[in-house]
């Protein structure tokens, strides 16, 4: 049965959450295929060409580490989306992060995630914090439609992403995996896990990094 390590992370550099330590993480787990949150053209061609010719990093947090994972091992980089986020996401975002009580909790969430790196971003704390951040946006947006439509293009995100994956896994045969995907849809992604799990016909073995 494949196994599949969920890994949570940012997607810019911060204190301890670097392409460094990312690489290390992967190192040790060994996958044969990567699953990333991004498009097919967050790497583009000519991106691999600046790094296979010149060395040039990705600007992307997780690009950067498989560049660097990439030096000593094979493996089958899979990006899992069908589209990047909404309008009504990015919308959604403008209004509540121009409020002062958000920002603080933000800059906690970022402060700890640049202190301890990926150990406290697949943490049950790193979760909890989340959870705050998520029940401020919506007193602060309230039954607005705006809230209701992002909160949606939000779950339709996030399916696609694992329904990709599982596609993937039907067609393709191969031992260890990981799926590298933005710290902000940690719980809501392990949630979705378990139900793929129930109503999915091949079974898979997900692991939560952290857990």
């Amino acid at each position: 049965m494949p196994n599949i390590t969920l890994i949570s992370t940012v997607h810019k550099e911060i204190g301890k959450c670097n392409a460094d330590e990312l690489c290390e993480i992967i190192e040790r787990i060994s996958p044969e295929v990567i699953f990333l949150e991004a498009l097919e053209k967050t790497y583009s061609d000519y991106e691999e060409s600046l790094f296979s010719s010149f060395g040039i990093f990705h600007k992307k947090l997780e690009i950067s580490a498989i560049q660097k994972y990439g030096f000593n091992t094979s493996f089958k980089y899979i990006p899992v989306l069908d589209n990047g986020l909404s309008d009504s996401f990015e919308k959604k975002y403008n209004i509540v992060c121009e409020k002062k009580e958000l920002q603080i909790l933000i800059d906690n969430f970022d402060s700890l995630a640049a202190e301890h790196g990926f150990k406290f971003l697949n943490s049950v704390e790193s979760i909890k914090l989340h959870d705050e951040m998520r029940m401020l946006e919506e007193r602060l947006l309230s039954e607005s439609e705006i809230n209701k439509v992002a909160n949606e293009d939000i779950d339709t995100y996030e399916n696609s992403m694992i329904r990709n994956i599982y596609s993937y896994c039907k067609t393709s045969k191969f031992n260890t995996a990981i799926f590298m995907c933005g710290v902000a849809h940690r719980k809501s992604i392990i949630e979705k896990i378990e139900k793929f799990k129930a109503q999915e016909e091949i079974d898979l073995s997900w692991i939560i990094f952290g857990e």
